[in-house]
């Protein structure tokens, strides 16, 4: 399975190679070591002068991943700033879905993912998230819209892709029940473990729509030669205010310094610029904040 997601991923990659040599020509500006941001760092990171960011698999424009142990995109551009604020150097790892991501944070075998992933309060109880981005949730169908899916009440009886075990899967299975209790056919979910792979679903047709964050499809949609379009975009649905960051382990002390470094990319400009580079505008905070969704919940 993991060599197949690399594969999409390697495919979908090539087919975005004219967006990413168009922000490719956008020059970031190095930064200069933060020795005391450096010295707030783990003692563990300190000794090995290097850290371990994990991805599960591409998430354009964030992370366009070609195989396991490299990376384009902006959160590629984020950890580069990174890494030179902090004088570390900073490895990629590929994991096959977002459930091997959070417990490989949590056991330590990795240091943390750039994402960025869904900030959610059940998240929240055994991860930390260094939020930078506000996302919304939206459908990618083919040209035309042929099954009139224009929301989640559409969604009866449809064959909708997802991410496995993200907060999109979550909210499409609790409008499955809704169709099923109001006598309708359920929803047929298609969980899978990349964004490459869920998009391709539809452009196969083995799935009628994509439903997931809006700056991944608006990307994919871009992409696709006219082929796809974007619907239910302005609606809630299913999702209060959304938020998505950094991943760190509960209660590490590499949350706090992650915070302060993208603060200082704010600070300097450079979240901005890596932010626009890559189309992402919309999706700034005026400031990174960590576990913004416990905090809305109170």
């Amino acid at each position: 399975m993991f060599a197949r997601t690399l594969i999409a991923s390697a495919l979908l990659a090539a087919s975005f190679a004219g967006n990413a040599a168009h922000a490719d020509e956008v020059k970031i500006p190095a930064q200069s070591i933060d020795a005391k941001l450096r010295a707030k760092l783990p003692a563990d990171i300190l000794a090995a002068g290097e850290m371990i960011a994990v991805n599960n698999g591409s998430f354009p424009p964030y992370e366009i991943v070609t195989d396991s142990q490299s990376m384009n995109g902006a959160s590629a551009d984020f950890i580069k700033a990174i890494s030179e604020t902090l004088g570390i150097k900073i490895k990629h790892a590929s994991v096959n879905g977002l459930s091997p991501l959070l417990l490989g944070i949590k056991s330590g075998r990795y240091q943390f993912a750039m994402g960025p992933k869904g900030d959610f309060p059940d998240r929240e109880a055994s991860a930390d998230f260094i939020d930078f981005v506000q996302e919304y949730v939206v459908f990618a169908v083919p040209k035309g819209n042929p099954k009139g899916i224009n929301g989640l009440e559409d969604t009866c009886g449809k064959k909708v892709a997802v991410m496995a075990g993200g907060s999109a899967e979550k909210v499409i299975r609790k409008q499955s029940v809704a169709c099923t209790d109001a006598g309708k056919p359920a929803v047929e979910v298609q969980s899978y473990t990349d964004q490459p792979t869920s998009i391709l679903s539809v452009n196969s047709k083995r799935a009628d729509t994509f439903f997931s964050s809006h700056a991944p499809l608006v990307y994919f949609v871009q992409q696709s030669n006219g082929a796809l379009e974007l619907t239910s975009v302005g609606k809630k649905n299913g999702f209060d205010d959304l938020y998505q960051g950094a991943v760190v382990g509960k209660g590490s002390p590499l949350g706090p310094v992650m915070l302060e470094t993208l603060q200082k990319l704010v600070d300097n400009g450079t979240y901005a610029a890596i932010m626009k580079k890559w189309g992402l505008g919309a999706n700034m905070l005026k400031a990174p904040a960590m576990n913004m969704a416990g905090k809305q919940a109170k």
